[in-house]
């Protein structure tokens, strides 16, 4: 076989692989061993080039941001302050129809600025929003869709763990992928506000509660001096983290290390994380950076194997021969992030699908800033979509009721999903969305 065969075939076998549940790391690391391997026929370089990827991995110095931001998140996570911003934009939106809808989405935009994770706004959003809502007489589609959706934010609004992961892959500035990401996040934002308020109006029976018109006595948790606290803590990190970064004054690293310190002095002055808590928010950050690490770790020795087939050259060399156009090599681009976001999370996705796209795009022109963003919203979107749909799995078991069921928290992403998509194509059409803060 020739090694453009070996590496369609390695690709094909990876997807199969991790469909049939193996672990991705393994079966990217495995497969990209073995498939140098056959390329070269030596056993040798395959192995030096595995040593190599771990090498290199460990010393990339912009992957210290990722357990800074971790651990910031993980202590605002564990603080309560994700708690305390819900229930101030609860009191903000309370008479509007839908209006804990949008609360719901507001808070998660504004708690993502701080954790750059989806999985944990869903966890913490699923415990504190889905409840209320339901004793209100919302839907349960509608309650764990908004919820779903709004989670997403997490790994679009930065300091966003995919961001960064994607800087590393392409060599861009961590810096730069954060502030293009501020427009389309809060963009996205309002997209699922407006979606919502359109759901009240066309489809109350999707909706429930006062979209139907009548008025809901809506007493809710009581605002104390305590959220507003809480509330102002997470937006003195917003300012610490993003502003150190726009202004200059701090580089990614410094504002994740700026940040994971705030956010520490706040738990600690407002009482709210126990030594234990501090403990266990230590622990889960060095098992989240050890997965991510061995993730990239592996990714390296892929890309190493999809070069030495040639295979992403070959690929564009198919491409120019029927002389496809930049919008329909965005359009299988986007086809091919959705169709493995229903298998694979969203840092698999980047690390498997932009290497094999990049030698394509570049040749065009692409801000690869710009590309960063359109790939992360993209494969962000298979967070909502079955069969893996890992946010809405997330509320499921965080929801714990039998009642609810996983068919109804697809069912209720859905809408917000297909909102995603909306604002992806309007990413793709008007690149300025994204860099024109740059």
């Amino acid at each position: 076989m020739s090694p453009i065969e070996i590496g369609l075939i390695s690709v094909a076998a990876i997807v199969v692989l991790i469909y049939l549940g193996v672990y991705i790391p393994v079966a990217l690391g495995m497969v990209s061993l073995a498939a140098v391997w056959l390329i070269r026929d030596n056993p040798q370089l395959a192995l030096n080039l595995l040593k190599s990827a771990v090498a290199e991995g460990v010393r990339e110095y912009t992957f210290a941001t990722i357990p800074l931001f971790t651990f910031m998140g993980l202590i605002v996570s564990k603080a309560g302050l994700g708690k305390d911003v819900y229930v101030v934009m609860n009191s903000l939106f309370r008479r509007v129809r839908g209006g804990i809808g949008m609360a719901t989405v507001g808070a998660n935009a504004l708690f993502a600025a701080v954790t750059g994770s989806s999985i944990a706004s869903a966890s913490v959003f699923t415990k504190v929003a889905v409840p209320e809502m339901l004793s209100l007489g919302y839907t349960a589609r509608f309650a764990v869709g908004v919820v779903g959706g709004s989670s997403v934010l997490g790994m679009i609004i930065p300091p966003s763990a995919m961001l960064i992961i994607y800087a590393l892959v392409v060599e861009q500035s961590v810096g730069d992928m954060f502030l293009a990401g501020i427009v389309p996040g809060i963009l996205l934002t309002f997209a699922y506000i407006f979606a919502i308020m359109f759901m009240c109006r066309f489809t109350p029976n999707f909706v429930g509660g006062n979209a139907r018109g009548q008025q809901v006595e809506h007493a809710g948790v009581p605002v104390e001096l305590s959220h507003v606290l809480g509330c102002a803590g997470i937006v003195a990190l917003v300012g610490v983290v993003l502003g150190g970064i726009y202004t200059g004054k701090l580089t990614p690293i410094e504002s994740g290390a700026a940040g994971a310190t705030l956010a520490l002095f706040i738990a600690v002055a407002r009482r709210t994380i126990t030594a234990k808590g501090f403990w266990n928010a230590l622990l889960e950050t060095g098992h989240i950076t050890a997965s991510i690490l061995f993730l990239i770790t592996a990714a390296a020795l892929y890309q190493r194997m999809l070069g030495i087939a040639d295979l992403p050259n070959s690929i564009a060399e198919v491409l120019s021969s029927y002389e496809l156009g930049f919008a329909a090599v965005m359009v299988i681009y986007v086809l091919m992030m959705l169709f493995l976001g229903t298998i694979l999370d969203t840092a698999s996705i980047i690390l498997i699908v932009v290497p094999l796209f990049l030698p394509i795009v570049e040749p065009m022109g692409v801000d690869l800033v710009w590309f960063g963003i359109v790939t992360v919203v993209g494969a962000e979107i298979g967070l909502l979509t079955p069969p893996l749909g890992i946010s809405c799995f997330v509320i499921k078991s965080t929801l714990d009721r039998p009642d609810v069921l996983l068919k109804d928290v697809f069912m209720g992403a859905l809408p917000f999903a297909g909102v995603m998509l909306i604002v992806l194509i309007l990413l793709i059409v008007f690149p300025v969305l994204s860099i024109g803060i740059l």
